[in-house]
This record gives C-alpha cells, sequence and structure tokens, in this order.
C-alpha cells in the first residue's frame, strides 16, 4: 500500500508543476509586447530524476537538468514556440492525470479484494 501512496505523491508533485508550467507559458504569451517582461519556464525534470522510475529517469534525461522557475532575461518571446510548449505541456497532464486514475483504481482493487 505504500508504494501506491509514494506513486500518488509522485503523480500528485508532477501535476502541480505541469500547472505551474502552464500558468509560466500563459503569462509568456500574455505579456509578449510588455517592454522589458522576462520569459519564465519551469523546467521540472529535476523533479523527475528523483523518481526511480526508468520512465521518470528518460524523461528526466530529455526535459533537462534543473526543477525551478527560469527567468530568460535575454530570450525574445517566440508566439509560436510558447503555443508549442503549451501543447507539450498539456500532453504531461494528461499521462500524469491518467496515471493518477490508474492508481486510484489499483487503490481501489485492493480494498475490494481485501473485504
Amino acid at each position: 500500500m505504500f508504494t501506491a501512496l509514494d506513486s500518488m505523491g509522485k503523480a500528485n508533485l508532477m501535476m502541480d508543476l505541469i500547472s505551474q508550467r502552464q500558468r509560466a507559458l500563459g503569462s509568456n504569451l500574455a505579456n509578449i509586447d510588455t517592454p522589458g517582461y522576462v520569459r519564465r519556464d519551469i523546467d521540472f525534470s529535476g523533479y523527475l530524476s528523483s523518481m526511480n522510475s526508468p520512465l521518470e529517469t528518460k524523461l528526466s534525461q530529455k526535459l533537462g537538468p534543473s526543477g525551478v522557475i527560469e527567468d530568460r532575461q535575454y530570450e525574445e518571446i517566440d508566439p509560436a514556440h510558447e503555443l508549442m510548449e503549451i501543447q507539450q505541456n498539456a500532453l504531461f497532464y494528461t499521462m500524469a492525470t491518467r496515471r493518477m486514475s490508474n492508481i486510484i483504481t489499483e487503490m481501489k482493487t485492493v480494498i475490494n479484494v481485501g473485504k
């Protein structure tokens, strides 16, 4: 049971990070014409690398090194790139919600079998 709760915690963390990244990317688009606006992004691969699953480790290697909000002062905001990142982020969120749903289904099965 501890494994299911641990997996649920990891999926919850991923969903939170993905939501925060979506807000940062949306803010970039909203402020595209704001003078002095600094582009923001969240690279959550640092969190993934600590999760021990082969899939999570692969994603971590693919996504990069850090897990914090980054300010990229001299980076121009490209609307097409931001929209692509938002779409990719939405796919990650879909995967995380499916994982959470599977964990809940597994826990329900264990509870019903134990009756």
